[in-house]
């Protein structure tokens, strides 16, 4: 606003065929100070921006824009998805929500799941833990919906505290939360044959998870106010959501965007595609085959 006034009082002597183009240059170089000149997501349907920017000022590093693998997740939320236009914006990866408790199926999963792998971006499923469902009526929900396939991400655990459910006032407790997710977190191994991830916000982390809880597990963080460090100490992660209103071409409104925590060589190692010097114990059999997986 102090901006505005000033520029307006200094322009009064200014002549009218002047202004209008003098105007747009000082305003550009005033945005471009304040950093916001350039949108994270590019209006021509890049999902990487040109510019080295963070799409929130308080990150001081590293950056979501140091990791070259990025993506997202979606759910019902997003409505129907235009995968090819996805793809072809960049977006190297998707997850997908799959299941929530012990009956719930989102009702776009499937419709996803397909288009995401038509378009040939690499998709995951992920299954929203309802703390007042027995952990094997929600694994046999998400093994029923989410089909066994060679080229899927591992299966995501994603852990939340959901205080605003009004089918739930479970209070948790640190020692048997721990426990029933390292159940579930088995069963999708013995099932999928690929170690899980474990999805997670701040708050869950700091009163369930801090400091090594179940860190044996790849962990995939939300951290859109501040660089991981900050609220997840020295805790390794292998997944930054880093921002919950990006603008990506092919999806109506806003959508989570997503970091993978490697180069291109250790996504490809992380999605089953190559081999690591330090193979896992548990191999995927595919027709006759086995498979070794990375150990994130």
């Amino acid at each position: 606003m102090r901006f505005k006034i000033q520029l307006m009082f200094s322009l009064r002597n200014v002549p009218q065929r002047l202004k209008s183009p003098l105007v747009a240059a000082l305003t550009a170089v005033t945005l471009a100070g304040c950093g916001s000149a350039i949108p994270f997501v590019e209006t021509t349907g890049s999902i990487h921006r040109s510019a080295a920017h963070p799409p929130n000022s308080a990150f001081t590093g590293p950056f979501p824009h140091d990791f070259p693998i990025q993506g997202i997740d979606v759910s019902k939320y997003q409505g129907d998805i235009d995968w090819a236009q996805v793809k072809a914006s960049g977006v190297q990866f998707a997850y997908m929500k799959a299941t929530e408790g012990g009956d719930h199926v989102d009702e776009k999963f499937q419709q996803n799941w397909k288009g995401a792998k038509a378009a040939g971006v690499a998709r995951g499923a992920y299954h929203f833990v309802h703390w007042c469902r027995p952990w094997r009526e929600e694994m046999r929900n998400f093994k029923q919906v989410v089909a066994v396939e060679r080229d899927a991400l591992p299966p995501v655990l994603d852990v939340e505290a959901t205080p605003e459910s009004k089918t739930c006032k479970r209070r948790l407790e640190r020692g048997p939360a721990v426990a029933e997710i390292r159940e579930m977190l088995r069963e999708m191994e013995r099932h999928y044959g690929r170690k899980p991830v474990i999805y997670t916000t701040v708050d869950f982390y700091e009163h369930i998870l801090n400091p090594s809880e179940l860190e044996e597990y790849p962990i995939w963080i939300r951290s859109v106010k501040y660089s991981p460090h900050v609220k997840y100490g020295s805790r390794n992660w292998h997944f930054w959501q880093f921002q919950s209103d990006a603008k990506i071409p092919g999806i109506v409104g806003n959508v989570d965007r997503n970091a993978f925590k490697g180069d291109h060589k250790q996504w490809l190692a992380f999605m089953g595609m190559e081999d690591l010097d330090k193979p896992r114990d548990l191999p995927v059999k595919t027709a006759g085959t086995s498979q070794v997986l990375l150990p994130f």
